[in-house]
């Protein structure tokens, strides 16, 4: 065998030596700037890809945790006449439920700040060996004395009381059949605070973000509880009736809380007591109730008419006493003679018959009164009776707003995370091929030499293959340690500050990090076995030779004379370069475009989370002012605002909790207002009632110009745009309504309004008495109920200063249970946790734009090396070669930017799909500038990477780069 000729392996193949491992290590350490770029460049796509995913997941996974630990309720039974025992055992043997148990709870008022009358709900710790809705301890201890109590935190945030202060609190009579009879309702009971606990149905931090929340309930109700049998010392409260009975079940302890198995596991579970548990423990109830309050009217009445029977036995013995006292008069008066006065003793006898006959006609006619009356009363009372119709309403975790809140915030972060990584992903391979393509080129020579030398394919293959992959590898691992330690870090800050979940830790998902590691590395592996296998399919020889240069052709500017002939010769050499290679046109303009598109979809989504507050309550919202009363205020408040003379227009409505239902079963909560039907009309000047506007598919929003105002009928319901987004209903649809304590009842949506925050139904009132007949009650057969107007909304003089300090005046009295001003909505509604997410993606984003700019400035001029030397050699100076070669990546960065802007808003305009929570629609909105900035920002990272290019061209050496390589 001849000297320097190695061995080979079975297929031909030359054995790879140490003289090409040493050739292939120096060849990497001379490509650093490549290296580096691509695991940059991997390093932020893995970030993104699992950072946010990683934040989200910690928050939800510590979330269940908690919920476990607390043993949160899977399903609760609220009934409006209570739930006993026998209730309890039915619930237990129904197919999955592990454990069923009954919550006894009571209705109390307390005062709050400034003589403020405010709602909350005592409650018992659950009864049986498992703990059920546990209070989680903050402070103190819980309640071990029936005049002891623990608070949440939101209670103590809001009324400013603290460890071992006193409560007064009355029981609250709202006949639901939970409360006691044997108690003094209007018995103030003083209770001391021993405990700050975390109510574990809602997570909200009132310390933290909360204040700006756009989801806020009708009416306060705070949590307060008690130690066990509490309430049947303090209130008398009946021991065998209870508020709930809240449900665990079997196989919901190792789910996941907010996965889509899990509630199709409490879906069926809701289904089957519906079908099976709930008519026959509703007619029993009804039963049982009614044949008590049967025997107690038919006792009562029994009482009743024996005292009239009594009363009137003893008038009809005076009547018959009376009557035969007149016969003895009229034979006394027949004995005086004709023409002789009546004897003075006989006519005064007459006169006292006559006032005693009075008197028992006035007594006989008040006891027919009283019969009368008793007759009306006891038909009424009967009717009560006959009335009477316990109903159910069994509710998963959805229908706590805490747990909704929390999962519809959290996932719709998520998707974010979700979407982004798409256009990292494609910017990374093409970012690879840009590199490998050029690292290939340049060892052209070396590639055929080596082949002609006998190495195969393969191994030159893998020269730059393991190039590619261990700068993926290392950029994906450096990626898992930002993605599930630094933007986890981040964002978990962001997320106490909204909800106080205990136990907040960062976890690692082994399968999905990998996962995303493995992604990129494909990606940008693929990217350089497509480059080096395109140019290896080659002879040796034709490898070996200098690659030939590209055929000059004429590009499109040369063929628009008038142009071309006014543009200098830079600018023409300029033009040609830029046009006549198209691989590294599309990469630069396509690295730019998607960079740019990045910086400006961040911004358009802080921009529109900007927008929401000025949109909905200077642009939706007419009215200035919104006020509550509490219950019996609602004519003093009324007789307050007019009072006051700041008001210009006043609407009285009533407001209530209330859920919507699709067709799929779907549902949300919404704030029910009722439409008074003399005041229709006056809707339309406290809201600007336009139809819903959409996102088209180019990402433009379409229906401006059908801005015909809706109107509220009674044909059907109008249903805010925030509301119906989320269950997907429009204009024409069926839904299921429910009102405060009925029944739902099916109603056609006639109209989606332009509505951005809150999720509002509006309804009028003769629709709502049509809807929810089981609320009439009245003198007539016919007669309608009586609804309380509870909340007004006004418009109110002078500016938005004076209107917010007359509204902040308004709230202190305490007649008012809350008041708001627009203006000062318009002013202070945030979103902190999507702003949080919007700077980290712009960081993120702005990064990536950084490092690509680099990449292609760095492969660009290290392919124009000889053009360069050239250049020089021809008498350019260094400023005059910057200048030649900046040019070109301005001009293919401005182009960038031509496309990469109508790009972002396009993308932007996909977030309305994206970002689907309750109550918030985002009409996307982008300020001019925030264009502004994403030019500035990305010619900003133009110019700062030619700061690091500049000084890479002065190094060129025309002569050793001009040498002839054969």
């Amino acid at each position: 065998m001849m000297a320097g000729r190695g061995k080979r392996d079975r297929g031909g193949a030359k054995t790879l030596g140490s003289a090409f491992l040493l050739d292939t290590w120096r060849s990497w350490l001379h490509a650093w700037k490549s290296f580096l770029s691509i695991l940059i460049i991997s390093m932020l796509g893995v970030a993104v890809l699992t950072g946010i995913y990683a934040g989200c997941r910690d928050a939800l996974i510590a979330a269940n945790r908690f919920y476990e630990q607390q043993g949160l309720h899977d399903v609760q039974i609220v009934s409006t006449m209570g739930l006993t025992d026998e209730d309890v055992d039915a619930l237990r043997r129904v197919d999955g439920v592990d454990s069923a148990i009954g919550v006894r709870m009571e209705r109390v008022t307390f005062d709050g700040d400034a003589g403020r009358r405010l709602n909350a709900t005592l409650r018992e710790p659950s009864d049986g060996g498992s703990a059920v809705d546990a209070p989680y301890v903050r402070e103190g201890r819980l309640p071990k004395a029936a005049d002891e109590v623990a608070v949440t935190a939101q209670f103590t945030h809001d009324t400013h009381r603290k460890l071992g202060d006193v409560i007064d609190v009355t029981a609250a009579d709202d006949g639901d059949g939970t409360g006691g009879d044997d108690g003094d309702d209007d018995a103030v009971h003083k209770l001391k605070i021993v405990g700050v606990v975390t109510d574990p149905s809602d997570l909200s931090n009132p310390d933290g973000y909360s204040g700006s929340a756009f989801r806020t309930a009708v009416a306060n109700d705070y949590t307060v509880y008690v130690a066990p049998g509490a309430l049947e010392k303090t209130f008398g409260a009946d021991d065998d009736v209870y508020g709930a009975v809240v449900l665990r079940l079997t196989d919901a302890e190792n789910k996941d809380a907010f996965a889509d198995d899990y509630d199709a596991l409490v879906s069926s579970t809701m289904s089957e007591i519906e079908r099976t548990v709930q008519p026959e423990r509703e007619e029993s109830r009804r039963k049982a109730l009614q044949q008590s309050a049967q025997d107690e009217l038919d006792k009562a009445k029994e009482q009743a008419y024996a005292q009239i029977n009594e009363a009137q036995a003893q008038l009809d013995a005076q009547r018959t006493q009376l009557d035969g006292q007149l016969k003895l008069l009229d034979a006394q008066a027949a004995q005086v003679p004709v023409g002789m006065p009546m004897p003075t003793r006989l006519a005064e006898a007459q006169r006292q018959w006559a006032q005693a006959d009075a008197q028992l006609k006035e007594a006989q006619q008040r006891i027919d009164t009283q019969r009368n009356g008793a007759g009306d009363r006891f038909a009424a009372e009967q009717q009560q009776v006959d009335d009477i119709a316990p109903r159910w309403y069994v509710q998963s975790r959805s229908a706590l707003s805490g747990f909704s809140s929390l999962k519809s915030d959290i996932s719709s972060i998520r998707s974010l995370g979700n979407a982004f990584p798409i256009v990292f992903l494609v910017v990374a391979v093409m970012m690879s091929l840009t590199t490998m393509s050029r690292l290939v080129e340049e060892d052209r020579g070396l590639i055929g030499a080596y082949l002609g030398l006998g190495y195969g394919r393969a191994a030159i293959t893998a020269r730059y293959a393991l190039f590619a992959l261990l700068a993926g590898l290392l950029g994906g691992g450096l990626g898992l340690l930002i993605g599930f330690l630094g933007i986890p870090a981040f964002l978990l800050v962001v997320i106490h500050g909204l909800y106080a979940i205990p136990d907040l830790r960062i976890e690692y998902d082994w399968l999905y990090g990998s996962m995303g590691v493995l992604l990129f590395v494909v990606g940008v592996l693929g990217a350089a076995l497509f480059a080096s296998i395109r140019d290896m399919r080659q002879m040796p020889a034709a490898l070996m030779r200098p690659k030939a240069p590209k055929a000059g052709s004429r590009i499109l500017l040369e063929r628009i004379r008038p142009l071309w002939r006014r543009m200098s010769f830079l600018n023409k050499v300029t033009a040609r370069n830029i046009f006549r290679f198209k691989s590294r046109l599309i990469m630069t303009v396509g690295g730019v475009a998607g960079c740019a598109a990045l910086i400006l979809c961040a911004l358009a989504i802080n921009d529109t989370v900007a927008a929401l507050g000025p949109d909905q309550y200077r642009g939706v919202d007419q009215y200035d002012m919104f006020a509550m009363a509490n219950d019996g205020e609602e004519q003093s408040l009324r007789d307050r605002l007019v009072q006051d003379g700041e008001t210009t227009a006043i609407m009285q409505t009533r407001v209530e909790n209330g859920e919507i239902t699709n067709g799929g079963g779907s549902s949300t909560s919404v704030q029910l207002t009722i439409v008074p039907q003399g005041q229709l009309g006056e809707l339309n000047t406290m809201f600007r009632l336009e139809p819903a506007r959409g996102e088209s598919i180019l990402g433009w929003l379409h229906g401006r110009g059908n801005d015909q105002p809706v109107t509220l009928g009674d044909d059907g319901v109008i249903v805010a745009q925030s509301a119906a987004q989320s269950l997907g209903v429009k204009a024409g649809d069926e839904i299921m309504l429910r009102a405060d304590g009925r029944q739902p009842h099916r109603v056609k949506v006639s109209a989606v309004t332009r509505s951005l925050i809150g999720a509002e139904v509006f309804i009028a009132e003769d629709l709502y008495h049509r809807m929810f007949p089981s609320s009439t009650a009245g003198d007539g057969v016919d007669a309608q109920p009586a609804i309380t107007w509870n909340a007004v909304y006004a418009k109110l003089k002078g500016d938005d200063d004076a209107q917010v300090k007359y509204v902040q005046r308004l709230e202190d009295d305490a007649i008012v249970l809350s008041a708001s001003s627009t203006a000062y909505q318009a002013e202070h509604f945030k979103f902190d946790l999507m702003g949080a997410v919007v700077a980290l993606i712009v960081a993120l984003a702005g990064s990536l734009a950084l490092v690509v700019l680099f990449t292609l400035a760095h492969t660009n001029v290290s392919e124009r090396m000889r053009e360069m030397a050239t250049l020089k050699v021809l008498g350019f100076y260094d400023k005059e070669v910057h200048r030649y070669v900046n040019r070109e990546m301005m001009v293919l960065t401005l182009i960038g930017l031509v496309i990469g802007l109508p790009l972002g808003r396009w993308v932007a305009g996909l977030l309305t799909g994206v970002l689907n929570m309750p109550g918030l629609y985002f009409e996307v909105h982008i300020f001019w500038w925030s264009y502004v900035v994403t030019v500035v920002a990305t010619l900003a990272f133009t110019l700062l990477v030619q700061l690091f290019v500049d000084p890479v061209l002065d190094r060129i050496d025309p002569v050793s780069s001009l040498k002839s390589v054969e």
